[in-house]
């Protein structure tokens, strides 16, 4: 049966010369046989004893900040060297993590992965980063108990650090930008069903139906 499966890590986030704790969400989609893993951070040791013996198919990156890609190289390594698929408009990001490691592959909007009969497709979604994706699922999956508990649920959409349980991923430093943010949820996320279950990149899951009526608060907010 295929579901998604859930891990926090813990470890840190740095960019313009700060550096700050952080707890990251970690997903796994697949069956027995097979997984796709999104935004493996920190800890290599416990994603891949979630992954077992299971075929790692593609590593999906939601965006190219050090606390979601800092250990890819070293977990693509650990299972079998599956794609690493990052928007080339983060390689500006990427490359203050790595100077000669770069991704397999590019990601553009509208590409799709299949993974255990379900198909994952990308929605580029600028703002948080230049190249910041979110993976939408259409069918409906279980959702982890630590993740929101359910049974059959769905849609699902894995939104990185570009919506969160309570307003739009951080703007406020470099490659960012609030404007774009929110026009990436108004007029991508937002478009997705009401009942969309969102998974988010750091926090607690929410739903496209409980934050979308919130838009013209977080405009008036800004960033």
């Amino acid at each position: 049966m295929t579901a998604i499966e859930h891990l926090v890590t813990s470890g840190t986030f740095s960019l313009d010369g700060g550096t700050w704790d952080v707890d990251n969400n970690v997903w796994i989609i697949g069956d027995d046989s097979e997984v796709i893993v999104i935004d493996p951070a920190h800890d290599v040791n416990a994603i891949a004893e979630k992954v077992g013996s299971r075929e790692v198919k593609a590593i999906l990156l939601t965006h190219g900040h050090d606390d979601h890609v800092g250990v890819v190289r070293d977990f693509a390594h650990r299972v079998g060297n599956p794609p690493v698929h990052l928007n080339p408009a983060d390689h500006v990001l990427w490359d203050m993590t790595y100077e000669s490691y770069r991704p397999d592959e590019e990601i553009a909007d509208g590409d799709t992965w299949n993974v255990g009969g379900v198909r994952v497709k990308a929605l580029h979604t600028p703002g948080h980063s230049p190249g910041s994706t979110c993976f939408f699922i259409e069918t409906g999956l279980p959702v982890p108990t630590s993740a929101g508990a359910g049974s059959a649920v769905g849609p699902v959409l894995f939104s990185g650090d570009t919506l969160f349980n309570g307003g739009p991923g951080a703007t406020g430093r470099s490659h960012s930008s609030f404007e774009t943010i929110i026009e990436s949820i108004r007029d991508v996320l937002f478009k997705l069903p009401d009942a969309t279950v969102v998974l988010t990149g750091h926090g607690e899951p929410t739903s496209i139906g409980a934050e979308s009526p919130s838009l013209e608060d977080w405009i008036k907010r800004g960033e």
